[in-house]
Formats: C-alpha cells, structure tokens, sequence
C-alpha cells in the first residue's frame, strides 16, 4: 500500500520520513523539546530543516541534551568548543543565540510561566487546522508576528515570524500536512 505525503517529505531520507511521519505538526507539550526545537529552527535559518534534522543527534549531545540550565552557564570555553564541532552549524551568532536562549527561557520559568502554557496560550490550547492547497502555504502569518515579537521582547534571538511560523508548524500548533496527506486527520 503506497501512502500519501507531504511533497516536502523526502523519500530518500528515512531520518526526514519519520520526522514527518511522527512529529511534524503533532502537538507537542514536552518542555525540553520545545525548547530543543526552537533552537533548532533558528539554527536552520538559511539552511534547509533536513540539513538539521539530520544534525539533530549532534546538537542534542553538543548541548547538554538541550538542558536550558547548563546552557545559560556556557562560557567562552564550550562557546569555543562548539564552534570547532562539525557536526553542528558553527555560526556564533547561532550558538551565541541558544545560550541567549537558554537564559530568556529561564526569565520565562522564574516568571512561573512554562514554553509549553506561553505558547500554546496562542492557539487557545488546540492546534490550528489550516486548509492551505500545495503551493499556498504562507512563509509567515499574523499570528507568526505577534509570537515573533513577545519572544524577541523576552529576549529569544533567532525567532522571526518565518522561523516561528516554521517552529509552530513543527511542534503541531499548526496543522499543515497537505489535504491528502495520510497524517492530516492524525494529527488533529
């Protein structure tokens, strides 16, 4: 039986099929992954998300399996460490922006606030079910905005309305899996 994907789902790449299969769009409330992915769509910035994904493994060990606290601690040493590791895009704009990061999600927690209650407070809770045609899904949206701006207000770097409307797609407050795509109704 042959399913039916999202045509950015590269078939070629297992790694990208199972990230499209499994997490893409589907909500995710787990904290240390929120954050994991939000670093991680910054990190993508001018480069394509398979590129990362198929980092994903690196960048988990090269940040403390994304361990907000011990990353807001990083020093020029490990900013030197990871500059120098292959297996994460070395950009210090880019590491400088997850340690940042780190920090304004920390801001974020002694305010009593979690990523998972900020951001899904956005949607109300329930993700959004968009019903965009191949070829009409917006780079960015209104909503994409606003969320852009309140993290950049807390101090988030890294979060344009682009890479957080990409970042709301991933952690499933937005479904965009195409109208036959098999995963658009699993995810709802």
């Amino acid at each position: 039986m042959t399913v039916t994907r999202c045509s950015w789902a590269n078939p070629a790449n297992p790694r990208y099929l199972a990230y499209h299969d499994t997490e893409w769009g589907v909500p995710c409330h787990d904290e240390r992954t929120l954050f994991e992915m939000l670093n991680l769509e910054g990190a993508q910035a001018g480069l394509s998300w398979e590129t990362i994904l198929n980092k994903r493994e690196t960048y988990r060990a090269a940040f403390d399996q994304w361990d907000a606290e011990k990353i807001a601690a990083y020093g020029p040493d490990k900013v030197a460490q990871l500059l120098l590791d292959p297996g994460i895009v070395r950009n210090r704009l880019k590491v400088a922006a997850a340690i940042t990061n780190a920090q304004a999600y920390l801001r974020l927690r002694a305010e009593g606030l979690t990523l998972d209650s900020f951001l899904w407070a956005y949607v109300g809770g329930k993700p959004i079910v968009n019903h965009f045609q191949p070829g009409q899904f917006p780079a960015k949206t209104e909503l994409s905005d606003r969320l852009s701006k309140d993290l950049a207000k807390r101090g988030f770097k890294f979060v344009g309305s682009t890479i957080i409307y990409a970042y709301m797609q991933g952690i499933g407050m937005v479904n965009d899996h195409a109208p036959d795509c098999f995963c658009r109704t699993g995810v709802q």
